[in-house]
């Protein structure tokens, strides 16, 4: 499995995209960063650097007229890590003009999805994210691959039909 792609790397295949990036988040925890731990103690969401930057980005891409839209399935009751990306979404992913939905899990009856998290750009390269048991990074995979990413996109594309805007969802 490759290294993670570094902060350049993923800024760099964002600012070469020209159309879409779609991002399909499974898992109901990842790795624990300081945002959730302080979060964790004190209810309130604070942004910090990774933040900055992600909002930048994308924010980059909006101006291009690329749609980044980002989808996730979520067990409910929501685990605490899910409800801590629910209460930043609106103030980082939102504000920077990113889209996105929310699937409670129990929602997702006749969809196929991978297993995996993944990234689709311009329909036709395929990032896939894996983690381990602990939700701690894994590795992940690059493929220019225009099956594959049509695959991906179009499970992308059904969660998306199902699922709720992050404006009216309300977690349980």
């Amino acid at each position: 499995m490759d290294a993670p792609l570094t902060g350049d790397d993923f800024a760099a295949l964002l600012a070469a995209t020209t159309r879409s990036a779609v991002h399909l988040e499974l898992r109901d925890a990842y790795m624990a960063d300081e945002s959730f731990t302080r979060w964790l103690k004190s209810g309130l969401v604070e942004t910090d650097d990774s933040d900055e930057w992600w909002a930048s980005i994308v924010e980059e891409a909006v101006s291009r007229r690329v749609a980044v839209r980002r989808a996730r399935i979520v067990s409910e009751p929501l685990s605490d890590y899910a409800r801590w990306l629910w209460e930043c979404t609106g103030p980082v992913n939102i504000a920077a003009g990113e889209e996105v939905r929310w699937l409670p899990r129990h929602h997702t009856s006749g969809l196929l999805v991978p297993p995996s998290d993944f990234w689709v750009f311009d329909d036709e390269l395929l990032v896939w994210n894996h983690f381990d048991g602990r939700g701690e990074w894994a590795g992940n995979e690059v493929l220019r691959d225009p099956d594959m990413a049509k695959m991906c996109r179009d499970s992308f594309d059904a969660v998306w039909e199902r699922a709720t805007d992050h404006r009216e969802y309300r977690p349980s």
